[in-house]
Order: C-alpha cells, then structure tokens, then sequence
C-alpha cells in the first residue's frame, strides 16, 4: 500500500532547511565560468532558476511529498579549486519540513551547471572522465525555534 502520510493533525510552524552539493569540474571549466565564457549564457544565473523551479516542482516529482507553501529560496554557489558547491536555502510555514525541496533544488542545480558546461568537460572520446556530483546532503533544519544542524 502506497500513501500520503496524515499531516491533518499536526501545527503549522515555521520550518526552513539548507542543503548543499559538489560538482567536480576541470579548471579549465571554472575559468570560463569565472570569466563569463561559458556559451549557453550566465551559469548561475540560469542555475538559480532551475533550483527554483524544481523546488516548486517537488510534490510532482516525488508523489508522496505534500505540497506546501514555500515562502522563500536562497540560492548560494562557491567557487572552489576542483568544482562549484551550491547550497539551496527554502523556507515555509507548514506542516512538514521543507528538506526534500532544499534537496531538489541542490540536485537540479547541479545538473543544470552540468548542461552548461558539459561541452567543455568532454574528452576526445566525448565522455565525462572528470566531471562528478557529490556530496549532496541536508546541511541544517529548523522547525520552530529548534535547528538541527548535521555539522
């Protein structure tokens, strides 16, 4: 048997969560991203969308998640040495939590810098020897006053 759990009874409260994830990327790839040359257009830019929308998007992609008001996304990138790491900020006052949306919009930002700049992380053969996304995990929750942070 498949369902939604019963929510009915509980409070609505004030709810957020952050999540984060990597993606490995060659140098030569976080240089065009830094000088602005990637083809496709402004990577973060474009990326801050997507994580939105799929955070909008999430009761549809996983069925047995509630939809909920979502009042705010935060979306941060860091540049590092090896990759870009994004984190993915949502907020609501619901029912339940808001980690599976943090998650999504992490996710498909992810694969959205990936499709951008994935021309310039083929080899000769066309395959992804370098490229990688990892890392993506719940970095923080708040329910109330109470957060429960993973650090």
């Amino acid at each position: 048997m498949v369902k939604i759990v019963d929510i009915t009874e509980k409070r609505e409260v004030y709810r957020e969560a952050t999540a984060t994830g990597f993606i490995k990327l060659r140098p030569e790839t976080i240089a065009r991203i830094r000088e602005g040359r990637i083809e496709k257009g402004d990577v973060f830019t474009v990326s801050t969308v997507a994580a939105i929308n799929a955070v909008k998007s999430v009761p549809h992609l996983l069925p047995l998640t509630h939809n909920i008001p979502v009042t705010s996304v935060d979306v941060q990138y860091s540049i590092e040495d090896s990759g870009i790491r994004v984190y993915v900020k949502v907020k609501t006052t619901a029912k339940t939590g808001v980690e599976m949306e943090a998650l999504t919009g992490v996710v498909v930002a992810l694969l959205n810098i990936w499709d951008m700049v994935k021309k310039y992380e083929k080899d000769e053969k066309g395959q992804y020897p370098h490229t990688m996304i990892s890392d993506v995990r719940v970095i923080e929750k708040t329910k109330g006053d109470l957060v429960e942070s993973s650090d």
